[in-house]
């Protein structure tokens, strides 16, 4: 069995699906928004956290969760393209709300204004981000399922 019949090789369930598609768009559309909107959740909303070369590095993030998104709506080489994913949602929760959980600035990241801080604040602030991590690591430890590009790959021979 070659690497990528091994990468792609899934036993999940066929309404694996379902986690893809929700997981695959939402990437996907964060990706578009950091272009069509810079300055609110792109290259300005970087800055404000503030995250080093907030252009070259929203640019980055954009383009990675556009193509990773879609690899993933599709089903094509699933585990390899939630890696970057994973990276992407530590990243936010680790700078922008471990702030809100602690209440107060955290490494140099900035505290933004939310309705309320500590746990509950943390928790209502990063529900999705925390929905997109873990399925996101959902999808790296079962694969795709047999509904995606990567089940055709892992049955060839």
């Amino acid at each position: 069995m070659s690497i990528v019949q091994k990468t792609a090789s899934t036993a999940a369930p066929p309404a694996t699906i379902l986690i893809r598609f929700i997981v695959g768009l939402v990437f996907f559309s964060e990706g578009i928004q950091k272009f069509l909107y810079p300055a609110e959740v792109g290259a300005g909303r970087f800055a404000k956290i503030p995250i080093p070369n907030p252009e070259m590095t929203a640019s980055l993030v954009g383009s990675a969760e556009i193509v990773c998104g879609l690899l993933v709506i599709f089903g094509i080489l699933t585990r390899l393209a939630v890696l970057p994913l994973i990276v992407i949602m530590l990243t936010a929760l680790f700078t922008t709300k471990i702030p809100i959980l602690l209440g107060s600035e955290f490494l140099g990241f900035s505290l933004r204004k939310v309705s309320y801080y500590g746990i509950w604040g943390f928790l209502h602030e990063s529900r999705t981000d925390l929905a997109m991590l873990f399925g996101s690591l959902f999808l790296l430890i079962t694969g795709a399922g047999p509904l995606s590009f990567d089940a055709k790959l892992a049955r060839r021979k």
